[in-house]
């Protein structure tokens, strides 16, 4: 019998028995234990103190109300889902995942809407909700608004205005002889350079394979011209194309001077850099005679009722109270992760942090990432062969259609 029927019918049985002793409803309930409620927690190995103290927090607050017995497993964040349905009736009552997965937990009816959704919604920046969103139905309760990236530049050697362009950037680093750092093997960097020209990708209504527009040849700004644009920045002096570890290498070493990446390398860039550390949106890049401000791909992180939770009601007390104002605030303090709720992210604390206000700049031209798994490697392809500076000399166009070609296969 799954856990949601168990926990109704043992309700009913609980009601019926009460009703029936006969007893002054007053002394039944003065004799009578509270209820002993179980809940098991999934989230992020790295949050297992916060975690702990939150829910310690919670049944402070509802003390008496229920013999609570809570406990937090550690469970990866990006293969939640995969756990969660390879035995739902075994999984957490409570869990934190990444926002790309929620599509599928609906679908599968391992989550359901949320009672009090626009009390949630009120409280939650709109692009957390629209995550946490399944065909108008809100189905998880935002958490973080973190998953993105950004600029970061050396103030020593590029001034505040000098980061508004990849130009100028690349012109101020080549000078002296250091770099701006991006990661080309990563399509999820990449989508940066095509996000805000007109040019589409995203998923199809059939939930598995991808649209995608990047090979366009017509419009203000075709794919050649894209394509182009990224070879001028790769045969720049002042680019080198790293991984998100070696750009933190190269801040540390002092090669680096600027790059794009998220907040969890700020405090890493910020004992590099000390007082030089400089965060902001990304900046614009030349295209086609024009500037266009570079794009991200944004998510955050959810946290979910399991629907076959036998608890059904304390599990969304739980859930609300790991997501609400105080708590979000202890999050940012304990891990410094970017807050979904509008009261904290509107803070002067949130001010004082360089690379949440960044990421909260940038916010404005990200793209929840919706996207098939064939996305992935043509784009990964294509770039790295232009980061190499196109050595086999393959047309551009041919480039971007067998590019496309891959990213849309079935």
């Amino acid at each position: 019998m799954g856990k949601k029927i168990w926990g109704l019918f043992s309700g009913i049985l609980c009601a019926t028995a009460l009703a029936g002793c006969g007893l002054a409803g007053k002394t039944t309930l003065e004799n009578t234990k509270p209820q002993k409620v179980e809940l098991v927690v999934w989230g992020a190995e790295e949050d297992a103190e916060l975690m702990n103290q939150i829910i310690s927090s919670f049944q402070a607050k509802y003390q008496g109300q229920a013999d609570f017995q809570i406990s937090f497993e550690v469970q990866g964040e990006s293969q939640c889902k995969d756990v969660l349905l390879g035995g739902l009736e075994d999984g957490a009552d409570v869990f934190t995942f990444a926002d790309d997965q929620l599509n599928a937990l609906a679908a599968a009816g391992a989550v359901d809407p949320i009672e009090n959704a626009d009390e949630i919604r009120e409280r939650n920046l709109s692009s957390t909700v629209e995550a946490a969103t399944v065909n108008n139905q809100l189905y998880a309760y935002p958490l973080t608004a973190d998953n993105g990236y950004f600029l970061y530049y050396n103030k020593q050697y590029i001034s505040e205005e000098q980061a508004k362009t990849l130009d100028d950037i690349l012109e101020a680093a080549a000078a002296e002889g250091k770099l701006f750092a991006m990661d080309w093997s990563s399509a999820w960097y990449v989508y940066s350079f095509f996000g805000n020209t007109g040019l589409e990708v995203g998923l199809s209504d059939d939930g598995i394979t991808n649209y995608c527009t990047w090979n366009q040849t017509d419009g203000d700004i075709r794919g050649i011209d894209v394509a182009r644009a990224m070879l001028r920045i790769a045969e720049s002096p002042g680019f080198s194309n790293r991984t998100d570890e070696e750009f933190l290498d190269g801040v540390k070493d002092g090669t680096v001077i600027a790059g794009v990446s998220g907040v969890w390398n700020s405090m890493a860039v910020k004992e590099a850099w000390g007082e030089n550390a400089g965060a902001a949106k990304l900046p614009t890049y030349s295209c086609n005679g024009s500037q266009v401000q570079m794009a991200s791909f944004s998510g955050c992180k959810l946290v979910g009722v399991n629907a076959y939770s036998q608890y059904p009601i304390w599990a969304s007390r739980l859930a609300e109270w790991i997501t609400n104002e105080e708590n979000q605030q202890l999050r940012f303090i304990m891990r410094g992760q970017g807050p979904s709720n509008i009261v904290v992210a509107d803070s002067a604390e949130m001010d004082q942090s360089p690379a949440i206000a960044a990421l909260l700049e940038q916010s404005e031209f990200s793209q929840l990432q919706r996207i098939g798994g064939n996305f992935w490697d043509p784009v990964t392809k294509f770039a790295g062969n232009i980061a190499e500076g196109n050595p086999s000399g393959q047309d551009l166009q041919e480039q971007l259609d067998e590019m496309v070609e891959g990213v849309c296969a079935r």
